[in-house]
């Protein structure tokens, strides 16, 4: 899979209404066969700091998604609402979906 981590520096008049200003481009994405998940979360420490995570099937799923009518339509929109140029970490990842976290396991409660 492609394994997509993005930081979004938002303008400050901005911040708060970010998930409004992401909601067309979060549902078409998701909505992409070749979308594994598509998660915004926000920065505890900084509030205009919005973190993307994201994963792709296989570069064929990526290549779709950033040929999209939506990406384009996101490429001209989302950038008047940010302080600086997003931060991104792209991989390619042997694997198609989360692992657990061996050093933190949880037994089941009942």
């Amino acid at each position: 899979m492609i394994f997509i981590t993005v930081k979004f520096r938002v303008r400050p008049e901005d911040a708060e209404k970010w998930p409004e200003i992401t909601a067309d481009f979060t549902a078409a994405t998701r909505a992409e066969p070749g979308c594994l998940w598509f998660d915004w979360s926000r920065s505890l420490d900084d509030p205009t700091e919005y973190v993307l995570v994201e994963a792709f099937r296989d570069d064929e799923a990526g290549a779709s998604h950033v040929q999209s009518a939506h990406f384009r339509a996101a490429q001209q929109t989302l950038p008047r609402h940010l302080l600086a140029t997003p931060r991104i970490v792209n991989m390619k990842i042997p694997q198609d979906d989360w692992s657990l976290l061996g050093e933190m396991v949880v037994e089941e409660q009942s």
